[in-house]
């Protein structure tokens, strides 16, 4: 419950050191940046089982308030800016995606109809600049496919559940195809990186977008196919990480690691391990899904020697001059940690 408790202060000031109701998140040399929609979205999920998990019902609050100022900054075309509010940047599909999962969220909770209006036309957009192929390239980051967008195709199914429209139903089955096409035997996916230097060797972050999405796809889709897909590569990276105690940055094709270890990746890994033992796969994803989680904690524990305003986060590598995120503390980070934790309480009283 610590762990949580700390999460939860820190996203509270993540949202509180701005001048609007989003999230950004603290640097040690810059200081505080201004919020960033996608990770605003996608952070009010959590926000939103944290309240109910620890009994603290402002965080429920934030959430709302978060969601409305998300309305507030949507484009006329229907999707959410790439990059931080404020840099004049254009409508990004992944982005979009992940606002998508926060508006349902608290839509869900506020019965609030502006929400649901705000991701429908969220969803349309996405269905209307997929291409021919599945796939989304001129309105995604950098303007090239990525096998994470599994991780746009799972608010897409919810939508469709909440709505019904089956054309967002097969813009998400359309890219699931393509992504698979992606895939080596060993289970490694390319194009699964955020850059286009290092697509080579992708990093940790972005694969477990890639599994996580497969995973979601395949619970609400009932289909065994993409849990499948995505229990290999969880089972190579669950392998190294028993075996070695820590995992690496960056993976290449034949699972040989680079750089520092990325707390968001690790974070994520932790989830999908879950979220597969929990759907009775076969394996110790238990095992490393609470090893994981402590070993999150015990980074978390060593933001108490930081600044205040770090307390209770997490900087995106450990050691903090790792190169992701170097010397920041992304709120993502700090998300995906609660999500982590909250899934390891599941486990434990499982």
């Amino acid at each position: 419950m610590e762990g949580l408790h700390a999460a939860a202060d820190y996203l509270t000031r993540a949202q509180d050191a701005g001048t609007d109701a989003g999230l950004g998140s603290y640097h040690m040399v810059d200081g505080w940046g201004a919020s960033y929609p996608e990770t605003t979205g996608y952070a009010l999920p959590t926000l939103l089982a944290m309240s109910g998990r620890l009994q603290r019902h402002e965080l429920k609050e934030r959430a709302v308030r978060a969601a409305q100022w998300l309305l507030e900054v949507q484009h006329p075309d229907g999707g959410w800016a790439g990059g931080r509010i404020g840099e004049g940047r254009p409508s990004i599909v992944f982005n979009t995606a992940q606002v998508i999962r926060g508006l349902l969220a608290v839509h869900q909770i506020s019965g609030d109809a502006t929400l649901l209006d705000g991701a429908v036309r969220a969803g349309r957009w996405l269905v209307s600049v997929q291409e021919l192929d599945g796939a989304w390239r001129n309105h995604n980051f950098l303007g090239v496919e990525r096998t994470y967008d599994t991780y746009v195709d799972a608010p897409l199914l919810a939508l469709y559940e909440v709505t019904g429209d089956p054309r967002l139903k097969g813009a998400a089955v359309r890219n699931l195809e393509r992504v698979l096409s992606h895939q080596s035997t060993n289970g490694w996916f390319a194009n699964a990186d955020n850059t286009l230097a290092h697509n080579d060797r992708p990093i940790t972050h972005t694969l477990a977008y890639t599994l996580d999405g497969l995973i979601e796809c395949g619970e609400r889709l009932v289909d065994a196919r993409w849990i499948d897909a995505a229990e290999r590569p969880a089972r190579a990276l669950l392998d190294l990480f028993l075996l070695h105690g820590g995992l690496h940055g960056r993976y290449d094709a034949q699972w040989h690691g680079t750089e520092l270890p990325l707390t968001t990746g690790g974070a994520q890994l932790a989830i999908v391990w879950s979220r597969l033992h929990s759907a009775g796969r076969q394996g110790p994803f238990r095992e490393g899904a609470l090893r994981m989680a402590g070993w999150l904690c015990g980074v978390q524990r060593s933001s108490a020697n930081g600044p205040v305003a770090s307390r209770g986060a997490l900087p995106g590598s450990f050691p903090l001059w790792g190169r992701y995120e170097k010397f920041a503390f992304p709120n993502w980070a700090t998300k995906y940690t609660a999500d982590a934790l909250l899934c390891a309480d599941a486990l434990v009283d499982g």
